[in-house]
């Protein structure tokens, strides 16, 4: 049976999982962003396998979103997130955000955010790029983009 291949669908979503979307991919992602740069460090977090990590790595690095950087002689590397990693983090960001709501129980967030230009702990919060305002669900009406075209 051939997987199918989201990142050849015309929606953002199944590209963006095309990217992401198995299980391993946003944890990596987190862990890079806290400062895990280093694959035995990543493991270790992770208790995942070597196999599965360098596949992973591999992809990540493959679709621009983390970068390796040699740190020895041998071939090791750290990694780091490129611009496009670091958007993706928001998106995880997002997704936290949700998890506490929904998913922390009574013993609450198990990590929290303080956010630099104030120094208040706080959440990630969609907003409307254009006017600022709380954009949900609820607030928006999905049309056809430009790039609907390449769907049919």
């Amino acid at each position: 049976m051939q997987r199918t291949k989201f990142g050849e669908m015309a929606c953002s979503i199944a590209r963006t999982l095309d990217v992401i979307g198995e299980p391993w991919s946003p944890l990596i992602l987190r862990d890079v962003w806290v400062g895990m740069s280093r694959f035995e460090q990543i493991q270790a977090d992770l208790g995942i396998s070597r196999k599965v990590l360098t596949e992973r790595l591999n992809h990540l690095v493959e679709q621009g979103v983390i970068e390796r950087h040699p740190y020895d002689r041998r071939p090791r590397y750290e990694y780091r997130l490129t611009a496009k990693g670091a958007e993706l983090v928001d998106l995880l960001m997002i997704m936290t955000a949700w998890g506490d709501r929904w998913l922390a129980g009574e013993a609450g967030p198990p990590v929290l955010y303080r956010h630099h230009a104030c120094g208040e702990i706080s959440r990630a919060d969609l907003r409307c790029a254009h006017c600022g305002e709380p954009m949900h669900a609820g607030d928006v009406d999905p049309l056809p983009g430009p790039g609907a075209a390449a769907a049919t």
